[in-house]
């Protein structure tokens, strides 16, 4: 996994596991691996993985099963979507289309 400076290492890792389940790689229920099987795979401390996790296990995206592992939470896709969805409406749209109009385009461009 490639890692850019701009963000936490832990918050790319969670972005990654959200982004897998979104394209279907990840179903509700399936297990994942555990923090130190998947901070070896990626080459990352199982201290930034462990905070990886917690952060998708508060947001109801992954669950623990104790002594089994980390499983994928059945409704963990339509939470991300919401969350993902409300992000990009409030934070990169309006960026988008303040640039749109600083170089003079609108939304015809889409139209096919």
């Amino acid at each position: 996994m490639d890692f850019h400076a701009e963000k936490p290492i832990f918050l790319q890792i969670a972005d990654s596991i959200c982004d897998r389940i979104l394209s279907g790689q990840l179903k509700g229920d399936d297990r994942i691996p555990s923090v130190r099987e998947y901070g070896a795979e990626i080459g990352v401390n199982p201290n930034t993985m462990m905070r990886s996790y917690e952060k998708l296990t508060a947001e109801g995206i992954i669950y623990n099963k104790r002594g089994i592992g980390y499983f994928v939470s059945p409704d963990a896709r339509k939470e991300i979507l919401k969350v993902q969805r409300k992000e990009f409406l409030e934070k990169e749209l309006p960026a988008i289309k303040q640039r749109m109009a600083l170089l003079g385009l609108d939304s015809d461009i889409f139209k096919d």
